[in-house]
């Protein structure tokens, strides 16, 4: 029978760390910190989007039938067009792909996606709080380390002092 490796937080008692590897350490912390704070950028952006195409929906009424918008070709060329069914639209799910929907389904979709985004930051930045704490606690060890190297040097030059006089 073979044995099952459990695949979890590997423990690392830093107080045994050698100042090279707290400093490889922290370096890989700012690293993954960077790499969240990236992520959650990209997630606010693609939050807003999602709010503002809920609030573009919720504008489209019977009324709007015939009425002449800009629809977007790219993120950055637009082309007029006019408004055929108010009460279906194209709905762009991603990658090239669009799902017709009534304006109440397009309004629960464009909320679901704005809570499923919020959901995401919050476990993001939970995840960055604590890799930031970490990283606190390893800089903080870095310290008395350093302190520590600096007293034997201290202690080193003192006593070659006490022989030179001796």
């Amino acid at each position: 029978m073979a044995a099952t490796k459990s695949s979890g937080p590997q423990v690392i008692d830093i107080s045994k760390l050698n100042l090279e590897q707290l400093t490889s350490l922290k370096n890989q912390l700012d690293q993954e910190l960077q790499f969240f704070n990236e992520s959650l950028q990209q997630l606010k952006i693609a939050q807003l989007k999602f709010n503002e195409s809920g609030e573009c929906v919720e504008k489209v009424t019977p009324e709007s039938k015939g009425k002449v918008v800009l629809v977007p070709l790219t993120s950055c060329m637009y082309v007029p067009g006019a408004i055929a069914d108010a009460e279906k639209l194209l709905i762009d799910v991603g990658t090239g792909y669009y799902v017709e929907k009534d304006v109440t389904g397009a309004k629960d979709y464009f909320t679901r996606k704005v809570k499923f985004v919020t959901e995401q930051m919050e476990k993001i930045q939970k995840i960055a709080s604590e890799k930031s704490r970490l990283r606190e606690v390893v800089m903080d060890m870095m310290e008395v380390k350093l302190d520590q190297q600096l007293a034997v040097m201290q202690q080193q030059q003192q006593q070659q002092q006490q022989g030179i006089k001796a």
